[in-house]
């Protein structure tokens, strides 16, 4: 994911644009690499992280924001089918 993809959160509230921001890293003699850590904004506020293991299976969020668990579970979902295999390379 080169770019951040907006995400359409559906809540009981209505639909939420979630910004997706994967967070890359340049290694010494290499190109970036993906580190599996997705930064989350709404707009101009910062909604912290969700962040993978090595794998792409078990994730946590950073809580910095106010989406639930259950809201970010959701989106942790979208990425996992999503960008998976850019994670992997």
């Amino acid at each position: 994911m080169e770019k951040s993809v907006i995400y359409d959160l559906d809540t009981e509230d209505g639909i939420r644009q979630i910004r997706i921001e994967a967070v890359h890293q340049l290694m010494p003699g290499t190109h970036e690499y993906a580190m599996g850590v997705f930064r989350l904004s709404e707009g101009e506020t910062d909604l912290g992280d969700i962040v993978f293991d090595d794998d792409m299976h078990e994730w946590e969020y950073t809580c910095m924001g106010d989406l639930s668990h259950r809201e970010a579970k959701k989106i942790a979902r979208f990425i996992k089918h999503n960008f998976s295999a850019e994670v992997a390379e």
